[in-house]
């Protein structure tokens, strides 16, 4: 069980689940990657939770928010309405892989109500076209039912296996997302990832492993986004890849504490 608060705000068509840790400091807000829930970001809470009030939510189709919608998603207005409806002003937004994705269109859409924001290995690739895209969705829709098919037990030994370098903490909250994962969430981009990045106006910090050890930001995506927007810093975490967080804590933990108590 969760030591914080668990609730449920109003989005549209639906919900999305949180836990919160509370607290007097400023308010972070987590968004997970692609088959993960909020409380994968917990060991990240825990180190951080003296210092802000956190926000881990569960994204559309994740943990127990509610299923993806028929149609087009915008995962970028969840994060706005569940914001909005926590009453929370000027916010740190922050998140991995896809939600990292959703919290640069969140930020870049709401331009002046972001305190910074913090991008862990974005998906920040090419565009393909609706075939592209739906042979895409069909594979993960079939990932995810490998995964409903294994017990908790037999995923966190996959874990284990995959990923020696995490930590024993990180693997339940991950096997368990992958019984609570919709598969039809793998999200479809119709935006250039530079005309997002592009109109960010808050201090963003782009953080990310190493492209060799599986990374998606590679060193030339890197040099493009700081050339796109000079409120753009970016951090390559040693030895880590695209799980950046799990793959080396210590530097990672390291590079975030100083980009948050920086000046901006």
């Amino acid at each position: 069980m969760s030591p914080w608060a668990t609730g449920r705000v109003e989005v549209s068509g639906g919900h999305l689940a949180y836990h919160r840790t509370g607290g007097e400091g400023p308010a972070l807000v987590l968004s997970h990657g692609l088959t993960d829930k909020g409380l994968c970001w917990q060991r990240l809470a825990q180190a951080l939770a003296g210092d802000f009030d956190i926000v881990m939510l569960d994204a559309r189709g994740h943990g127990d928010s509610s299923p993806m919608p028929p149609g087009d998603h915008d995962p970028a207005q969840d994060i706005a309405d569940a914001i909005e409806q926590l009453g929370l002003v000027a916010p740190i937004v922050m998140g991995h892989s896809v939600g990292a994705r959703a919290t640069a269109a969140y930020a870049n859409a709401h331009p002046g109500k972001v305190w910074k924001v913090i991008l862990e290995d974005p998906p920040f690739l090419p565009l393909i076209d609706r075939a592209a895209a739906d042979r895409r969705a069909g594979r993960f829709a079939e990932q995810v039912a490998n995964f409903r098919a294994m017990s908790q037990d037999d995923l966190i030994a996959l874990g284990r296996a995959q990923s020696p370098l995490w930590h024993d903490d990180d693997f339940p909250a991950w096997a368990a997302a992958k019984h609570q994962t919709d598969p039809a969430a793998m999200p479809v981009y119709a935006t250039p990832w530079q005309d997002i990045l592009a109109q960010i106006t808050a201090p963003t910090l782009l953080i990310h492993g190493d492209s060799a050890h599986g990374g998606l930001v590679t060193p030339e995506i890197a040099r493009e986004a700081k050339a796109l927007n000079p409120h753009i810093v970016t951090v390559l975490v040693a030895g880590a890849g695209h799980n950046t967080r799990r793959e080396n804590f210590p530097d990672y933990l390291a590079a975030v504490r100083d980009f948050l108590v920086a000046s901006d």
